[in-house]
């Protein structure tokens, strides 16, 4: 497997792990030149957001990714890391909406990403 859909496989699981939502990864490649991926997603109010920002950071960190720049990380609606080959963007869900992120890069191509949901999962809705 590609080693960048490695790196976002790993922090597409990382969200979902701490329970952020809504994972949308971008190949904005062909329409930027600031970046190659932006990684969409959002939780449910600041804290979580920092919560999802530091478990990202720590296991990015442990495969040798640090970030160039964090922004946001003592704001209330978003959070952007910076890792030059990829951005981050944390948002809550009006944030999201208000920015409208994807609508700006809206020629740029999905990324499928591999998150693994546990089999069990269900069990909670019955």
């Amino acid at each position: 497997m590609d080693q960048k859909i490695e790196k976002l496989n790993l922090i597409a699981q990382t969200i979902y792990d701490k329970k952020g939502f809504n994972i949308l990864v971008l190949d904005v490649q062909g329409a930027s030149t600031l970046t190659d991926y932006f990684i969409i997603a959002e939780g449910n109010v600041d804290r979580h957001l920092r919560a999802i920002s530091l478990h990202l950071q720590d296991n990015l960190r442990k495969i040798g990714e640090k970030p160039w720049h964090v922004e946001g990380d003592q704001s209330d609606d978003w959070v952007v890391l910076d890792y030059c080959d990829f951005v981050i963007h944390l948002f809550t869900p009006d944030m999201r909406e208000k920015y409208g992120l994807e609508q700006l890069w809206k020629e740029a191509t999905v990324v499928d990403v591999n998150i693994k949901v546990p089999q069990n999962i269900m069990a909670h809705y019955e």
